[in-house]
């Protein structure tokens, strides 16, 4: 391609300027060669004329196409050079406000100057396990891509960052640092990365300063290395510093500060612990004020101090050690404040013995203030044969105080470093490290000095190494893709490096002439004159003896020679370091007493080393000692080897501007820095050889319109673009066929975009021309078509005039006629009127005369009327008073007969029949139960009946005893037995007198109580009005506002309950992680120890204790409200005023009697009511029937009261029978004779045995005597008319007398037990309606009490509406807690009660059962021949499983450790759920509460190993989850509680558990259900994760829609993985498919299932809208348009699953509208107000970052203007968003477990025989 083509008419090109160093410009016309000059358009519209060398030929630089700019990586520009580099960065960094930008393996981050919400932990999780060019630039992709290329090559990895002062290097390597500790972790509980973190604050406080470029530039450089272990966690770390800056210590130039560490001291001295420094603020003290201003904008000096002694604790360092360490940077500020006095021979000097700084100065170092006040103005001479002290000058001594103090400094500054090392430290071995080097870059000031020097020239060795690490990268890209290879001709420094560090060089110099007695500076000046004049890198001012200048790779500096030999030397006087070393404390004396191996020491170890007590003698170290250049050359050797040995990845730090301005950018200093820090050379050097790379696929997607269409019939793709290539570049250099790409020299992939570009304008200019064609053919048909119609309505229009004439005229004639007539006959009418009006008058004058007269007739008939039924009423008044006075007196008469007779009836039994002939059906449902009752009696008595006959054969031995035994006894035991009859009977009416006491006691009081009650129902009844009147009007004005209060309540309540919920889930979260770091942490000990012997499982504790989160709630601390009075009492009242828990106690007992005094004042109303309103409905036939009905009702009282005592006495004989057996059998093992007690107790079972069975022939005829009652009263109801007769079965039969006497018996005493049944049910009923009228009552009158309150608080001002309504609240919340803690309370000492009688029973039950089994072993023992068999009826199966202990590993083994999902295919589903509850309702139902325990703890921890083990198995966590929700459900389906029995069938009724509350359990299980939900979430999400970014980025769902563009460097380094698999969007859409259908299988409840697809798409949502945010390549058009169709398929499929309702559709809204944000309009204010107005999910910061990452695909397509994005930005200021720029992809919402009771029936349930279950057997 020649120059006529590229520089043609409207070409943009590159011209340097003096202010912005490149601006842009356009070709006017077109260049030919051999032109002199170009004629240039500049941007503001001027034309130019720019020069062109003739000779050199030199053009100006072209400028790349506008698709090009703003590109991540620089290295995908077409043209690359300064320019393009320069403005590309500026783009970004202006428009777009972003600070990274690749540069092939270089990272350029400019400083901001503003915090950015880009590095929070969703950022760093977003950017794990990325390929680097997948994502945008960013420090945490350089972090990741060596972290990859670490575990992947196993090579260790370094991080290079580079940069002047202030461009940000410190914090560039902090967030590495923190993307390794966040990313890796640590392998034990040492919690390494969190001390990595640590070192930070320390070193920016002891090596950090305010400079005049940066408010925290570190003064030293240091590499860290960050050790891994094989699974690539961290187990330690290193740190090696560099060149301190010793002379900050003791100087600092104006608007500069001394280290952090020393104005942190200073703003921390009021603490008392610093009381002893004698510290005051930095202003006071000389070495930290020099700089003027000594405080930083934004920066808190206290706050950061604490910081810093936190990192201290946090690494280990004692605080002895720390207060230590203090002391001595507190005597480096004393030190500086020291005066000397100046003598006056000029000499000498001296310190002013009482000076306060030199004595706190010794006392906080512990010297001798003597020496120390000698040695600071002598020093000591030493020749060979003797010694001097010399006397020093005022700036001698000045020089060795300074000198001390930066020596004291960079010592302590040393030890600090071992000491982190040390914490940092790690016994493991490491496998691999990876380091981050934050060493400051290149500097160049007016003056330069020594520290300049040795900056530079490591600097110089960096770059080298850059640029071989570049230069190698380069050749291996083209080997591997097996092009040819040509050298680069690139810049080689290394002699540079040569003229520093060689022999002779200008380090060597320098050392030599510092060994010369009186070398000086001007004389190595000299030497490197003579020396290195001829070096190309070396030059000599031509206005200075003094300076030099060194050629550097970046720029020319010259460096001042004064004060070289000084620095290089680092010189401190011997005798002050031995005062040093004698310190009495042992810190001070370890810093100083090995000065030789100070270097090694601190990079070691940091331990105290012993001493001699007498040092011994040696020569002076300025021979031995090395110099600091030395130590830096050496350090700096160590350094290359080891970047050499790794994998270097670069991080280069700009700073834009000199001001420290957010977002201001400066194109001076940037070129300068891109200079300095190798950009551009890396840019020369790719630029040298093919920069350009496209696969050949992008290839031929993106320039396909340049093939022709033959070519397009070849299927090889490589074919196709080396023939097209071909044709199109005639040049065969300027590209190169690769093995998977195309190659491209600097400008081609411009040239073929143009190619492209003038493609689509052809074809543009070809349709325009086609369609504007088309467009005035239809022009011209509208046109004519036009005028026909115009002529065609002008036509009729003139023929439609001329017929209008014509019809006017007729119409005239018309009218004509029309008027004439009307005349006439409006004349006539006239006259006729007249003639009317007169006859009309006339004939009304004689009516109205005949009506008057009629009238007046009319009025006197009434009136006469009115009299007449006036006098008629009057009488008949008095007629009737008469009448109602004899009415009265005879109704009164018969009123009290009646009420008579009524209150006789309502005593009577059949009264109390009549009112409850509507229960008859409650006494049949009653009827069924007292029969299953009884036959459940009957089955035990069977039981005892075959226990007694097997007694039988034993009486009968007994009886031949008994006789023996009677004679030698005789009749003495049966009168003791009669005694104890009598003695119980008498303590029985002893009882009865003590219950008449009582009730004479309780009648009295309920008297009392009765007056009481009146009198507080007049008070009542009076408050009642005046509440009623307030609540009118408080209604009238508050209704509306206590409504909205109201809601507004109920949803912060229900935000504040989602939000706890929440909590508590996230709480289950984290102990679920505990547990399993638990017992990782366990395996790993049991690995390493492996020691023999039997160790103890820690899981033998209660699952209660494991597995709970909640500590029980400890009785022992809440007393009931009669202890809190107790406690009044005893403590006294001044003490008990005190305890405000007792006090709130005493007020709630004075509410309860308050309440208690209202329901019986409402019972007593009610009963006054009653009697008031009984009117009696007829009249008794006799009274003989009602006194016997009376009589009745009497006997039935006094029956039951007769029963109850039976009943009594019942259990007295049991237990008396019970007492009378052991001592039988006692007698019996002893003496081995039957007794009369035997006897007895035979005869008493026999008795019994009899009785039952009357029992049941009692209860067989009362069954048919209620069935055939109820037939009749059928009959009657059916035909009320028809006397029917009704038939009793087997009534024909004849039936004993004596038989029939004792079955009306039987039925007498039935129909009074039902009587009594029916009595209390009523009565419960009665006060269960009174009870819940009473809480109605209760509920008004709080309410009435909140509206008083809330009229009260009207009034108010609003902050007392505030205090108010806080108090109201903390008063109800105190009334509540008290309420839960007393119903615990009650709880508590009811389980406590229950399980002290259940423990009694067990125990009388097993010794009863042993006895049983002992006896029934003998008994078989000694009669083998005769056995009493008893017959049982055969029973259904009850729905319950029973198997012995020894059984139940089995079970868990079988049933949960084993089982596979798949062996349950075709069977029930959540089958184990339901063996386990149908095992536990037996262990229920035989009251084994350790079985109960025991069962469910098994359950528990075989399931939680069950998932631990199959913790990537998204079927096996799903079969559990199902199971345990199925688990939770019984137990709560058969809990009992009426609350989860609304759907119970009476079958599942019979199901429930009997004998334990199992609430406690529930909540385990909850909690187990809720980590096995998170562990399927975790499962899902890993396996959907991988697939995200690729189906909904990535993927083209719609061909040909999207574009390519030019990618960088990156797309091609080595992060990229071979062969990776790309997904579309039905791989995910297969993935949730298979999801669903295992859940749904397994039975899963559908609440949970779509709690679960809302997870994941929440999850889509996030990965994709994160990815987004932080890639440029898919934030266009296209992707817009894929990302709704994308989304609107996963929609479809959530239709077609029925799971829309879920709400998975709205946590998809954020991604949708950042889709539609893609394709929307850019350009006007109104399209601005419409994004604003859509795009309501998204925050602020979502809505700019889209916009500055929207990138054209086409040159058609304009980009977003800076302009437009300000006003997006101005319309959502009002907008309250988070400052998170990313969703959380981590956040998981609350789950919530609704009931879902199950329809089976336990005993329908089969158990398949693949369980292998055949040990359980069914009860």
């Amino acid at each position: 391609m020649s120059v006529s083509e590229l520089y043609s008419q409207y070409t943009r090109v590159w011209i340097p300027d003096p202010d912005e160093v490149w601006r842009s410009a356009e070709l006017a016309k077109d260049y030919k060669e051999g032109e002199k000059s170009l004629q240039l358009r500049l941007e503001d519209e001027t034309i130019r004329e720019y020069p062109i060398d003739v000779q050199s030929n030199q053009l100006p630089f072209l400028r790349n196409p506008d698709i090009l700019v703003g590109e991540n990586d620089l290295t995908a520009l077409s043209y690359l050079h300064e320019p393009a580099v320069l403005h590309n960065l500026k783009v970004r960094f202006l428009e777009s406000n972003h600070i990274y930008t690749y540069c092939g393996i270089v990272l350029v981050a400019i400083n901001p100057y503003e915090q950015l919400p880009i590095y929070g932990q969703d950022v760093i999780y977003a950017y794990s396990g990325q390929n680097m060019g997948d994502m945008d630039p960013h420090i945490f992709a350089v972090a990741e891509e060596a972290y990859k290329q670490m575990a992947r090559d196993e090579k260790n990895q370094s991080i290079i960052v580079s940069g002047e002062s202030g461009a940000g290097k410190t914090v560039s390597a902090k967030y590495a640092m923190r993307y390794f500790a966040t990313v890796s972790g640590s392998a034990s509980d040492t919690n390494i990365e969190e001390k990595v973190l640590a070192s930070s604050p320390i070193m920016e406080a002891i090596g950090n300063a305010k400079t005049t470029r940066n408010d925290n530039s570190s003064r030293f450089g240091k590499y860290i290395q960050i050790g891994f272990d094989k699974r690539y966690h961290i187990i330690g770390a290193n740190m090696r510093t560099y060149l301190l800056e010793k002379s900050r210590v003791v100087f600092q130039a104006d608007d500069e500060r001394n280290y952090h560490i020393f104005y942190q001291l200073c703003a921390a001295a009021s603490l008392p612990e610093f009381k002893e420094l004698a510290l005051t603020c930095a202003e006071d003290f000389f070495y930290t004020s020099q700089g003027g201003d000594t405080s930083i904008e934004g920066v808190d000096d206290a706050e950061d101090f604490e910081k810093t002694r936190q990192a201290f604790t946090l690494l280990g360092v004692r605080e002895s050690h720390q207060i230590s360490i203090f002391k001595i940077i507190a005597s480096i500020l004393h030190l500086g404040n020291v005066e000397i006095q100046a003598e006056r021979d000029g000499e000498s000097c001296s310190v002013s013995p009482e000076d306060e700084h030199l004595s706190n100065f010794c006392r906080l170092l512990g010297v001798e203030h003597s020496q120390m006040e000698h040695w600071l103005c002598h020093r000591k001479l030493v020749t060979t044969s003797e010694t001097y002290v010399k006397t020093m000058s005022l700036q001698q001594v000045v020089n060795a105080r300074d000198a001390l103090a930066k020596h004291i400094y960079a010592q302590l500054f040393g030890w600090i470093v071992g000491h982190i090392n040390k914490a940092l430290h790690t016994s493991l071995k490491q496998h691999s490290f990876i380091g981050v080097l934050d060493i400051y870059g290149f500097e160049t000031f007016e003056v330069n000095s020594f520290e300049q020097f040795c900056i530079n020239y490591a600097n110089e060795k960096l770059q080298q190494q850059f640029n071989s690490h570049v230069f190698k990268l380069e050749q291996e890209e083209y080997m591997k893709e097996q092009i040819p290879w040509t050298l680069i001709d690139f810049y080689d420094n290394q002699p540079c490096i040569d003229l520093i560090e060689a022999k002779l060089g200008i380090l060597d110099l320098l050392d030599e002439e510092c060994k010369v007695p009186k070398g000086t500076d001007q004389n190595w000046a000299q030497k490197l004159y003579d020396r290195h004049s001829g070096s190309q890198h070396f030059q000599k001012p031509r206005m200075s003896n003094t300076a030099f200048i060194v050629v550097h790779f970046a720029d020319k500096v010259e460096y001042l020679s004064d004060g070289f030999l000084e620095k290089n030397r680092d010189t401190v006087y011997e005798e002050q370091i031995n005062i040093l070393k004698a310190s009495k404390f042992p810190l001070v004396a370890d810093l100083f007493h090995d000065d030789k191996d100070s270097a090694p020491a601190a990079a070691t170890s940091s331990k105290i080393s012993i001493r001699s007590a007498r040092p011994a003698l040696k020569t002076s170290n300025k021979e031995h000692k090395k110099t600091v250049g030395h130590q830096f050359r050496t350090s700096l050797h160590l350094l290359m080897e080891t970047l050499n040995a790794t994998t270097p990845h670069y991080v280069r730090c700009i700073k834009p501007n000199d001001e420290k301005l957010p977002f201001h950018f400066d194109p001076k200093r940037a070129v300068q820095q891109l200079r300095a820090c190798g950009v551009l050379e890396t840019i020369r050097i790719s630029a040298a050889g093919y920069p350009s790379r496209w696969a050949y696929h992008d290839f031929f997607n993106r320039y396909r319109v340049l093939i022709k269409k033959r070519e397009l019939a070849n299927t090889d793709k490589k074919a196709i673009c080396r023939s097209v290539l071909e044709g199109l570049i005639k040049d065969p250099d300027k590209f190169q066929f690769g093995r998977t790409k195309i190659f491209f020299r600097a400008g081609q992939v411009a040239y073929l975009e143009k190619l492209r570009a003038d493609k689509f304008r052809a074809a543009t200019i070809m349709i325009q021309k086609t369609v504007r064609g088309w467009l005035q053919k239809v022009k011209y048909r509208r046109l004519k078509a036009a005028t026909l119609t115009l002529q065609r309505y002008c036509r009729g229009h003139l023929a439609r005039r001329l017929a209008e004439h014509l019809r006017r005229t007729r119409a005239a004639v018309v009218l004509q006629k029309q008027y004439r007539m009307l005349r006439a006959r409006r004349a006539y009418q006239r006259v006729r009127g007249a003639a009317v009006v007169i006859q009309a008058f006339a004939r009304g004058m004689f009516v109205r005369r005949i009506y008057h007269q009629v009238l007046r007739e009319h009025k006197a008939t009434i009136i006469q009327k009115h009299m007449r039924g006036w006098m008629a009423r009057r009488c008949f008044r008095q007629l009737r008073g008469a009448a109602i006075v004899i009415q009265c007196g005879f109704r009164r008469l018969k009123a009290k007969q009646e009420l008579k007779a009524l209150k006789i009836e309502a005593r009577s039994a059949e009264h109390l029949k009549r009112l409850n002939v509507g229960m008859e059906n409650k006494v049949v449902q009653l009827q069924r139960k007292i029969d299953d009752q009884n036959k459940e009696f009957k089955t035990l008595s069977e039981q005892l009946s075959a226990i007694t006959s097997t007694h039988a054969m034993e009486v009968d031995k007994l009886k031949k005893e008994l006789a023996c035994y009677q004679q030698s006894q005789g009749g003495d035991s049966n009168p003791q037995l009669q005694e104890e009859v009598e003695s119980l009977r008498t303590e029985l009416q002893r009882a009865h007198s003590e219950r008449k006491i009582l009730e004479d006691a309780h009648t009295r009081e309920k008297d009392e109580l009765r007056k009481r009650v009146a009198d507080l129902e007049q008070e009542n009844a009076l408050l009642k009005d005046e509440k009623e009147q307030l609540n009118n009007q408080i209604l009238c004005q508050s209704k509306d506002e206590f409504a909205q209060n109201s809601g507004k309540e109920n949803l912060l309540m229900q935000k504040e309950l989602e939000e706890e919920r929440s909590r508590y889930q996230n709480l289950v979260k984290e102990y679920s992680r505990l547990e399993q770091r638990y017992d990782n942490l366990r395996d790993e000990m049991t690995i390493i120890k492996q020691t023999p012997g039997h160790r103890r499982n820690p899981s033998n504790q209660s699952s209660l204790e494991s597995d709970s989160n909640y500590p029980s709630i400890s009785t022992s601390e809440v007393g009931d409200t009669e202890d809190a009075l107790q406690q009044v009492e005893e403590i006294g009242l001044e003490k008990a005023a005190m305890d405000m828990t007792v006090f709130l106690k005493l007020q709630k007992r004075v509410r309860e009697l308050e309440q208690e005094r209202k329901k019986l004042q409402v019972q007593l109303e009610k009963r006054e009511q009653q009697d008031g309103k009984k009117i009696p409905a007829e009249q008794p036939s006799n009274d003989s029937d009602l006194d016997q009905d009376a009589d009745l009702a009497y006997n039935s009282l006094k029956r039951q009261e007769l029963e109850s005592e039976n009943k009594k006495l019942k259990n007295e004989l049991n237990e008396l029978r019970k007492a009378v057996a052991d001592q039988a059998s006692e007698r019996s093992t002893a003496d081995g004779t039957p007794d009369s007690y035997s006897l007895l107790l035979n005869q008493l079972k026999l008795a019994h045995e009899e009785l039952e069975v009357r029992k049941e022939e009692v209860l067989i005829l009362r069954t048919q005597i209620v069935s055939a009652d109820q037939r009749r009263l059928a009959g009657k109801s059916s035909e009320p008319n028809i006397n029917a007769r009704t038939s009793w079965p087997n009534s024909e039969k004849h039936v004993d007398q004596e038989d029939a006497i004792e079955a009306y018996h039987g039925v007498c005493q039935t129909n009074r037990l039902l009587e009594a049944q029916l009595q209390a049910q009523s009565r419960e009923h009665k006060e269960e309606v009174e009870g819940l009228k009473a809480q109605v009552e209760a509920l008004k009158e709080e309410m009435d009490k909140q509206q008083q309150t809330f009229c009260q608080t009207l009034l108010l001002s609003p902050e007392a509406q505030v205090e108010f309504g806080i108090q109201q609240e903390m008063s109800r919340l105190t009334n509540e807690n008290l309420d839960l803690k007393e119903l615990v309370e009650k709880l508590e000492k009811n389980e406590r009660k229950l399980k002290k009688q259940l423990k009694i029973y067990m125990k009388k039950v097993q010794d009863l059962e042993a006895a049983q089994a002992l006896a029934q072993s003998e008994r078989r023992r000694h009669e083998l021949n005769r056995q009493v068999t008893v017959q049982r009826k055969e029973k259904d199966f009850q729905g319950m499983l029973e198997y012995h202990k020894e059984d139940e590993a089995l079970l868990m083994r079988n049933l949960v450790t084993d089982l596979k999902p798949q062996a349950l295919a075709g069977a029930v589903p959540c089958l184990p759920a339901y063996i386990l509850y149908m095992c536990i309702r037996h262990a229920d139902y035989v009251n084994d509460d350790l079985k109960v325990h025991s069962l469910l703890t098994s359950t528990i921890n075989g399931i939680k190993k069950v998932l631990k083990k199959h913790n990537d198995d998204f079927e096996m966590t799903s079969f559990w989850l199902s199971n345990t929700c199925r688990l939770l459900h019984c137990l709560k389906q058969y809990s009992g509680d009426e609350g989860f029995m609304t759907q119970n069938t009476m079958k599942q009724n019979e199901h429930c558990l009997k004998n334990f509350d199992l609430t406690e359990y529930r909540q385990v299980l909850s909690d187990l259900s809720i980590q096995i939900y998170q562990q399927l979430i975790k499962i899902a999400e890993g396996l959907l994760q991988p697939m995200i970014v690729s189906a909904m980025l990535e993927n083209e769902s719609i061909q040909g829609l999207s574009g390519v563009k030019p990618t960088g460097y990156r797309k091609r380094t080595s992060s990229m993985a071979e062969g990776d698999s790309s997904y579309c969007l039905e791989a995910i859409i297969r993935q949730m498919n298979s999801f669903h259908t295992v859940m749904c299988d397994q039975g899963l409840d559908p609440e949970i299932i779509l709690q679960v697809f809302k997870q994941l798409f929440y999850m889509i949502n996030a990965v994709t809208l994160n990815n987004l945010l932080l890639r440029k390549d898919v934030c266009s058009w296209s992707t817009g348009m894929q990302l709704r169709y994308n989304i609107s398929q996963l929609e479809e499929w959530l239709r077609g699953r029925n799971l829309h309702q879920s709400g998975a559709v709205e946590t998809m809204e954020p991604l949708i509208q950042a889709a539609q944000l893609l394709q929307l309009k850019k350009k006007s204010p109104e399209d601005a107000e419409a994004i604003c107005s859509l795009c309501t999910a998204l925050s602020t910061q979502q809505i700019v970052k889209i916009l500055n990452l929207y990138t054209p695909l086409n040159e058609f397509e304009e980009r977003v203007t800076v302009a437009f994005i300000r006003t997006i930005q101005a319309q959502l200021q009002e907008r309250n968003d988070p400052q998170q720029l990313l969703l959380d992809s981590k956040h998981m919402f609350p789950v919530l477990f609704p009931f879902n009771p199950s329809s089976l029936t336990m005993d329908s349930i089969h158990i398949p025989a693949c369980l292998n279950l055949e040990f359980l057997n069914e009860v």
